[in-house]
């Protein structure tokens, strides 16, 4: 008998979202806003501004396009931020901070 183990959710306004041990969403298809602004929260970010919103959309469509997050240079080139203002919009850093945020499974030597 093939033995699955327990997958910790998150329940966010009503709708459940499965994460891994380190809080990555398993399924990037069940992010919405609401669970950003949850894990924003969960890291201190209490208000996502549009620099914020605007690292996070690029991050998703990107994705959506490549199934893999950006690395680090095309990141900043393509949102005009610095990897400076990435780290003060997303503190812990551009992988465990803004991808989260972003509803990307963890990425794997990008970013």
């Amino acid at each position: 008998m093939l033995e699955v183990d327990n997958v910790p959710e998150i329940e966010i306004n009503g709708v459940t979202v499965e994460i891994d041990a380190e809080g990555f969403i398993l399924d990037p298809d069940a992010w919405n806003e609401d669970v950003a602004r949850y894990f924003a929260a969960a890291e201190g970010i209490f208000e996502l501004n549009e620099e914020h919103w605007r690292v996070i959309t690029y991050l998703r469509d990107y994705y959506k396009l490549n199934e893999v997050a950006p690395m680090l240079n095309k990141l900043c080139k393509e949102t005009g931020c610095t990897l400076k203002r990435i780290y003060q919009l997303f503190p812990a850093g551009p992988a465990k901070g803004a991808c989260r945020l972003a509803g990307l499974p963890k990425p794997k030597g990008c970013i």
